[in-house]
């Protein structure tokens, strides 16, 4: 009889490891068989060596830039996280407050964040503090409404159960309706921490001095596409770090919300 335990491993490890690195290798594949059997110029889509030819040209550089959207991106995105959960947090405490302002916030999130990057480097300067403002105001919102949604969702039952028990609000808040809102929390999470690259590139193409968004607008004007495509792989790269990070982070703290969904 096989020991399902020691099958578990490497159906594990292939689910979790295999599979993303096949859906990665089938993408690359067929992105360079589409450069070959259309005959592509690289000036308009270099193919996968092209991108790794550019990468060794100025790896120095290019790593020292990702540095520097790395900082923005991970400084914003948890000043971005902690105050829409904060917020969220005062909301469901306050029916009041959250009548009063939460059509203010909606209306504020509604407004294309590029557009505001021009009025953030006149109202703060060309500065990384603009860039981290960037950042907070494309993070801020899905962390808010998630946050906002696990606290508001809680079964009567268990707040039953609560009240039973005697419980004081504050015990009733922290054990059971942050502890319900937690999936919901990190779905938010996994939403702003992609935002959160996208606001570091609309704040590094609005002021072109550092990060990898000056090194898109530089290759661009000076017509290098492949350097272009390798500072966009390290934001990709950057992204899906960020994402598998929180990831990782749910199932270190939730892990009982997987047993419990479909």
């Amino acid at each position: 009889m096989t020991d399902k335990t020691t099958d578990a491993g490497p159906r594990r490890l292939w689910f979790n490891a295999g599979l993303p690195t096949l859906g990665v290798a089938l993408a690359l594949g067929i992105w360079w068989l589409i450069i070959i059997a259309f005959g592509i110029d690289s000036f308009w889509l270099p193919a996968p060596p092209d991108v790794l030819e550019a990468f060794q040209r100025l790896p120095g550089h290019l790593i020292e830039q990702a540095g520097v959207t790395l900082m923005t991106t991970t400084v914003g995105f948890a000043i971005g996280a902690v105050g829409g959960a904060a917020v969220a947090v005062l909301f469901a405490a306050s029916r009041t407050i959250e009548r009063m302002t939460m059509p203010l916030i909606a209306a504020v999130n509604a407004v294309p964040k590029a557009a505001l990057a021009p009025l953030l480097i006149v109202w703060i300067g060309l500065n990384t503090q603009a860039k981290i403002v960037m950042v907070v105001l494309l993070c801020f919102f899905p962390v808010l409404v998630s946050t906002m949604a696990g606290l508001t969702s809680v079964p009567n039952d268990l707040r039953e159960v609560a009240h039973s028990l005697s419980a004081s609000w504050w015990q009733t808040f922290l054990k059971i309706r942050m502890a319900w809102a937690l999936p919901q929390i990190f779905v938010g999470l996994k939403v702003a921490s992609s935002l959160a690259i996208i606001g570091a590139v609309i704040a590094e193409l609005t002021n072109p001095e550092r990060g990898l968004g000056s090194v898109v607008v530089s290759s661009s004007q000076s017509a290098d596409t492949p350097l272009a495509f390798a500072a966009l792989t390290l934001l990709a790269l950057m992204g899906a770090g960020l994402f598998y990070l929180v990831t990782a982070l749910e199932r270190l703290l939730v892990p009982w919300a997987r047993a419990i969904s479909s």
